[in-house]
């Protein structure tokens, strides 16, 4: 869980609300203070006080903007809090579906910390990881389930995953898991889980036609929220540099801005796979510490990675657009396109990695020769206003002034080093179908200690 912190925009008129005076649960309250996070963004105002009443919500909400606590909150406050619900028997009353695993990773990281002062657990399940930890871990009993949508569907159709005492249901991330081509399978699970009343909460960076009528289907009168509706698409607290590359010089270029003055983390897109591993290895070559998170890399070989990033025991992170949704790291210095993303979409939720929770942040996109015209579609569609980007080198004098690049860059910055976590898949990596079938052993723990709570309203 990263903290947040108050802007000077975010104290005008007046301070925003703490979670304590929203009337969450005191020990979740206590947990998130201990992480820097006691008043609420923006999304988090609207939603927690219709949440915590139970009510059906579409957020809708740009990247970088608290949503995970927008829903989490409430998720545990109502499974720890809520007299209603059954006892506390290791049958999952939430369940949080993340379009990919490392969006779901890291939800279930930020909820565990929040739970750590209560007796819920929070388990994520997700493809790429071996079925008989994520079995074991059902059987001995779990209150909040967070998960991909195939591995969900997988574990309930054999039987491991109950579905029958879900109270709450989020689903974060709508438009990606739409574009992943999940949507079969979430209506899937959301036919499951008709047969027990529950409040969904869905929330989305964008609402196409097939997400609203999804809500429309399966949601009880939602309550529409959009925190910051007006604000442009991209931040505007994120400084951004375009200029044409040719593509022998982009590593050059990506060199001489990783030694620019105030660089501090810096996550570099690339549209493949074999460019990431490739640009990793170029510059773990070149001898800077990085790490790479690509679908050729084995899932726990990419967890190595992600977790060295998020821990600052590595600075720099080449990643693939679909890898690095769940990269949810507040100070991201630098986010560099190596190559043009192929929508604006993309484009926003690439550079939206920097510039958050009031942070500032630049973002540099390489343009090659032959992707001038996607470009082109790119800043028509956002109005970025920079329909012909100039051509630079690694050796334009404009490249060193506009990043603010010392005069003695150098091709090489020390020995050569091994990209962080670019190991062989493993076949323990890969999972795969369970051996047997287990029975269902849920430990009985009593609800008294999580019904004698302090609440402060």
């Amino acid at each position: 869980m990263t903290a947040q912190h108050d802007s000077p925009a975010s104290r005008t008129p007046s301070l925003p609300p703490t979670f304590r005076e929203l009337g969450v649960a005191a020990e979740l309250c206590d947990a998130l203070v201990e992480h820097g996070m006691e008043r609420t963004f923006a999304i988090q105002e609207l939603t927690l006080p219709l949440a915590l009443a139970g009510r059906d919500i579409i957020g809708q909400a740009r990247t970088g903007m608290g949503k995970t606590l927008g829903f989490g909150v409430p998720v545990l406050d109502r499974v720890f809090d809520d007299a209603a619900l059954p006892e506390l028997d290791g049958t999952p009353h939430a369940l949080i579906i993340a379009p990919t695993r490392e969006l779901a990773s890291q939800v279930g990281e930020d909820l565990r910390a929040a739970a750590v002062h209560t007796p819920v657990t929070v388990f994520t399940v997700y493809g790429g990881r071996p079925y008989e930890e994520q079995i074991e871990a059902l059987n001995k009993g779990v209150d909040v389930v967070v998960g991909t949508p195939g591995r969900l569907l997988d574990l309930h159709q054999q039987g491991y995953l109950d579905l029958s005492q879900i109270a709450a249901l989020v689903l974060d991330e709508a438009d990606e898991m739409l574009d992943l081509g999940f949507l079969p399978d979430i209506e899937k699970l959301l036919k499951i889980l008709e047969a027990t009343p529950h409040q969904t909460m869905l929330f989305s960076a964008t609402m196409p036609a097939d997400i609203v009528s999804l809500a429309r289907r399966f949601m009880n009168r939602p309550v529409n929220i959009s925190a910051e509706a007006d604000a442009p698409a991209t931040i505007g607290t994120i400084e951004k540099v375009t200029f044409q590359a040719h593509k022998m010089d982009k590593e050059s270029v990506i060199v001489r801005i990783l030694q620019a003055r105030g660089r501090g983390r810096t996550i570099i897109f690339t549209r493949t796979k074999r460019s990431a591993a490739q640009l990793a290895a170029d510059l773990a070559q070149a001898g800077f510490v990085v790490g790479a998170v690509h679908g050729d890399m084995g899932q726990g070989a990419r967890e190595k990675s992600l977790g060295a990033f998020r821990s600052g025991q590595v600075e720099i992170l080449v990643a693939t657009d679909v890898a690095a949704r769940g990269i949810d790291v507040d100070d991201v210095t630098h986010v560099i396109n190596y190559q043009v993303p192929d929508d604006p979409q993309t484009y926003v939720h690439r550079i939206g990695r920097t510039g958050r929770a009031g942070r500032t942040g630049t973002a540099v996109t390489l343009v090659g020769y032959d992707e001038v015209p996607k470009w082109q579609l790119i800043n028509d569609e956002l109005g970025l206003d920079i329909p012909e980007p100039p051509q630079w080198f690694s050796t334009s004098p404009e490249l060193y002034e506009a990043l603010s690049i010392p005069a003695d860059a150098a091709a090489t910055v020390g020995e050569p080093r091994a990209v962080i976590g670019a190991s062989p898949r493993k076949a323990s990596e890969r999972g795969g179908e369970p051996r047997a079938r287990g029975s269902r052993r849920h430990g009985s723990r009593a609800k008294s200690q999580s019904r004698s709570r302090r609440r402060t309203r």
